[in-house]
């Protein structure tokens, strides 16, 4: 499926779609910074995004969610004990987990 202008804006980054272990891809790497952009608004989706920036350990993780799911993806990263900042597709609200 082709991604959506809001998807492509917020990966942000030199290198794009960076190959992971298990043949899948993350969003963006900026710096050092990881980010992965979800727009799917389910638990499922949402846990396979933070399972994709789980791989990036020396790197600080960004999942960026629309704005209604924050909560969601915020307890969802606290249930997985993952250090991430959660933030709205235009990073103009962000939680932090720890």
């Amino acid at each position: 499926m082709a991604e959506s202008r809001s998807h492509k804006k917020g990966k942000t980054g030199a290198r794009k779609e960076v190959p992971i272990s298990g043949g899948r891809k993350l969003d963006s790497i900026r710096g050092n910074t990881a980010i992965e952009v979800e727009r799917g608004g389910n638990k499922q989706s949402i846990n396979k995004a933070l399972s994709r920036l789980s791989t990036q350990s020396n790197k600080s993780k960004l999942l960026k969610v629309p704005q209604k799911d924050i909560e969601m993806a915020v307890d969802l990263a606290i249930n997985k004990k993952m250090n991430v900042v959660v933030s709205n597709l235009s990073g103009t609200k962000r939680k932090k987990t720890k």
